[in-house]
């Protein structure tokens, strides 16, 4: 299942819960650690006298894996519990997980690069760019086209609000025009448009479909080769696949799926031709990596994908609802925040970081009740650190 607005928002409302105090003097990463995988002092509830791997326990999350960014770098990273519960293969840096609608974020980066390099205007209508398929009409001649940016934004008016429940690996599997109709084998229904775009804010993984068969049509080339050398490649993600289903090479280093109790589901994974709205696997390294990225980019210190007033179309929200071109953006006590969540069976995500600081934070899960253990982790980083706390140490 992809990730719903409510789920994104979990993030910032993790954030906003979380009790900034001092942290260590010291960069060294082994305080942090010791202070986040440890209880909370003072506990101000019952989850702060867990200590991580009690959390692990309560939740029924068999694995976790966490990135922090400190500094605009990649501070540390550490993965904790099992991979697989049938295998008891642990959880290492290296393991990878389905991102789920994370994948939308770093798609949406790969479609801001073409409009950098004027392959596209994010404010045309993508009808000009699909060839495949096309966006039906409107309502009347003078009916605002749907666009890149409305659909990146969830504001096209698509009113379809699919939660992808992915594919068995041993059943079927749709094209993504036949998923865009509706048509068997697809497991969802159409997308249609219940409304002009910029009405209204609607979750919708099936627009950022739409940008996926339109960016492939406009290259003329497979759309996990293209984001790779658009975005993947470019930013040294080496542990990131649009590869739906995983190959057999990089399944063995792959999470397993589990449910809320715990327990290995009836495949390891599922499997989604959705790629562009939830098809991602990779590690928390690699999405701070593309964390760090935006934020170096902001400031104009790096461009190895976007340069500054291009990167800024990705924390500039639209008008309308609160997404930028593929992150939400929020204030969160005084910092504001990119984010975004994600939720596929048997896995769940979050991805955070600051507009304009150097810090942040990327966690993976492999169970239904992830979500929960993650907005416990990003509150106790942002303790540690002192998010958006006046007495937290200078950047170096």
């Amino acid at each position: 299942m992809t990730h719903r607005l409510l789920q994104t928002s979990a993030v910032c409302v993790a954030l906003a819960l979380a009790a900034f105090t001092r942290p260590a003097a010291q960069a060294d990463p082994a305080s942090y650690i010791a202070r986040i995988e440890g209880p909370q002092a003072p506990a101000a509830g019952e989850l702060d006298a867990l200590s991580l791997a009690q959390l692990m326990e309560h939740f029924h999350v068999p694995g976790v894996s966490v990135a922090v960014i400190h500094d605009f770098q990649v501070h540390w990273a550490k993965g904790y519990g099992s991979a697989d519960v049938v295998t008891g293969a642990a959880v290492g840096r290296e393991t990878v997980f389905q991102a789920a609608s994370i994948s939308k974020p770093v798609a949406a980066m790969g479609v801001l690069k073409a409009a950098q390099d004027g392959r596209i205007d994010l404010d045309d209508d993508v009808n000009v760019i699909l060839t495949s398929w096309k966006v039906p009409a409107g309502d009347g001649p003078s009916s605002p086209p749907i666009t890149p940016r409305a659909l990146l934004s969830h504001t096209s008016g698509a009113g379809d609000g699919f939660r992808f429940p992915g594919y068995h690996p041993d059943v079927l599997r749709p094209t993504v025009v036949q998923i865009l109709n509706g048509a068997r084998p697809s497991n969802v229904g159409p997308v249609l448009f219940a409304r002009p775009p910029y009405r209204a804010f609607k979750y919708s993984g099936g627009g950022v479909t739409i940008m996926q068969l339109a960016m492939s049509d406009l290259y003329g080339r497979e759309y996990p080769l293209l984001i790779h050398d658009l975005v993947l490649g470019p930013l040294g993600m080496t542990r990131s696949f649009y590869e739906q289903p995983l190959s057999r090479e990089h399944d063995r280093n792959a999470a397993r799926a589990h449910d809320a109790e715990g327990r290995a589901m009836d495949a390891k994974w599922h499997v989604y031709p959705e790629l562009a709205a939830a098809g991602l696997w990779t590690t928390p390294t690699d999405l701070a990596t593309f964390a760090v990225e935006l934020q170096q980019s902001l400031r104009g210190r790096s461009a190895r994908v976007l340069r500054r007033e291009t990167a800024r179309e990705m924390i500039a929200p639209v008008g309308v609802g609160p997404f930028a071109v593929g992150l939400q953006i929020a204030k969160t006590g005084e910092g504001w925040y990119f984010s975004h969540g994600g939720s596929n069976w048997g896995f769940r995500a979050a991805l955070t970081g600051h507009v304009r600081q150097g810090y942040g934070a990327a966690v993976m899960t492999n169970a239904d009740r992830g979500g929960q253990l993650a907005d416990v982790i990003l509150r106790r980083i942002a303790a540690a650190y002192g998010w958006d706390s006046l007495d937290k140490p200078l950047p170096r």
